[in-house]
């Protein structure tokens, strides 16, 4: 009997067994994960693979959407805080605001952050770049924060950027930039995002639509076979969490496939724009992929927008919100009040990155968990309002960078705009900066109503 060429053999190391696979068609998908153990085995640091999940919704967050049972935010009158200096609050034993509710099983490593200003970016609605450039909206001045930490924190796709469009492209570039006068694509289309990202284990096909008729691990069946093989128990099992993350996200994908069809012979009403009828399963489908690729790792750095900038929110008829601009002008969903009719909106997205956080905290990664070694950051394109003052931009944090900021369920809120001390979204985005390993000593441009006030530095309170 020939002998197993993957088998253990006395004198072989663990390490070793890893890097001697030889892969077929799974090779772009399983090579990150194998490097990952091998560096694991080898004590090696690069192991740990620190990520950052951007998700930006449009028409604002209200600072009351993350306000805290047993707190009043203390409105200034124009929107922002009269807080002179910073107040913080336990999230242990308060409940969290009823937009956030589906995020309460991560109370515990979660930041909900008020206070910090953009008005260097304010515009009538979404700030577009500006929002993650902190610069002046409708102009491509500078980097986006999530391009920036790509840089800091490089993989075989160093950004997935993904979103729901407010009307039918497949592409959007109104939030995210590389430098000056170069936006980056936000893809829309959850069939080109999956094409795009898991191309190699499909054969390379540029089908224009879902291929409904093939199971991904068909593609992977022998690689994965030879590989658990190959990998001790313990190592199988984070194999086999790893494997099941692509399953969902086939699964999701069909979903959708068969969605469309039955909208299009069932609702005729709603015309042929698929996205009219399908949007809140498009989100969905975009964050299983950026899951997934985040698992696969094949990235460390996912952007995840709902709304297109401008006046393009977004529309979820299936929801009952036809028209996310009107709910911004105090409409409302089903017969609900305006604030309730807002919270429905927040939960479907919060729930999604519930979704995420659950499956990110279920695979094993060193001492931890993958969501350990991750931060979430949650915030609208729009700062706190349909029409923004952005005296306050209400932003949430999940996780804790691998034990890099403080994150254990607090409630920060930072000095009111114009106070000595008070501190700009730039701020936040060189936080994360430095927390991501590459440091600047300031993000951003200064707002020049702001005379005396150091601008874009990181912030020590949320810096472990």
């Amino acid at each position: 009997m020939k002998a197993n060429p993957l088998q253990f053999h006395p004198h072989l190391t663990r390490r070793g067994a890893i890097k001697g696979l030889t892969l077929g068609a799974g090779a772009t998908i399983l090579s990150p994960f194998l490097a990952g153990l091998a560096a694991h085995a080898a004590g090696s640091d690069k192991a740990i693979r620190r990520r950052i999940v951007v998700v930006m919704q449009s028409n604002g967050l209200r600072p009351s959407f993350i306000t805290p049972s047993g707190h009043k935010w203390k409105d200034d009158g124009k929107g922002g805080t009269n807080t002179r200096e910073v107040f913080e609050l336990s999230l242990a034993d308060r409940q969290l605001p009823a937009a956030l509710e589906p995020l309460t099983p991560f109370k515990d490593r979660m930041a909900l952050i008020q206070g910090l200003s953009g008005r260097v970016a304010l515009s009538d609605h979404s700030a577009n770049h500006g929002a993650l450039g902190c610069y002046p909206a409708n102009k491509v001045l500078g980097q986006t924060i999530d391009s920036a930490l790509a840089d800091a924190l490089p993989a075989v796709f160093p950004h997935v950027l993904l979103g729901l469009d407010g009307g039918s492209d497949v592409m959007n570039y109104a939030h995210s930039a590389l430098g000056p006068n170069k936006p980056l694509p936000t893809i829309t289309s959850p069939d080109l995002a999956f094409r795009s990202l898991f191309g190699s284990v499909d054969g390379g096909s540029s089908k224009a639509q879902f291929n409904r008729q093939t199971h991904l691990l068909d593609f992977m069946a022998d690689d994965v076979t030879r590989t658990r093989t190959a990998l001790a128990p313990d190592e199988r099992l984070k194999l086999d969490r790893y494997v099941e993350a692509f399953e969902s996200l086939h699964r999701r994908q069909e979903q959708i496939a068969a969605m469309q069809e039955i909208i299009r012979k069932n609702a005729p009403q709603l015309g042929e724009k698929r996205d009219t009828t399908i949007s809140s399963l498009i989100l969905e489908a975009q964050f299983e992929i950026g899951t997934a690729a985040l698992i696969a790792g094949l990235t460390n750095v996912v952007t995840l927008k709902s709304g297109s900038g401008g006046q393009r929110f977004g529309k979820y008829p299936e929801l009952g919100a036809h028209d996310l601009h009107g709910l911004g002008h105090g409409g409302s969903i089903a017969g609900k009040t305006n604030e309730e009719s807002f919270i429905i909106i927040h939960q479907l997205h919060t729930r999604l990155i519930a979704e995420m956080a659950r499956k990110l905290a279920a695979i094993p990664e060193g001492n931890g968990t993958m969501l350990d070694n991750t931060t979430i950051l949650f915030l609208s394109d729009s700062g706190d309002s349909h029409h923004p003052g952005l005296r306050n931009w209400p932003m949430v944090l999940i996780g804790n960078l691998g034990g890099r900021l403080k994150t254990a369920g607090r409630y920060v809120e930072f000095p009111g705009y114009g106070q000595s001390n008070h501190r700009t979204i730039g701020s936040m985005y060189s936080t994360l900066l430095q927390a991501a390993g590459k440091p600047r000593p300031k993000f951003g441009i200064d707002d020049i109503a702001l005379k005396d006030i150091k601008q874009g530095m990181p912030l020590p309170e949320l810096l472990a």
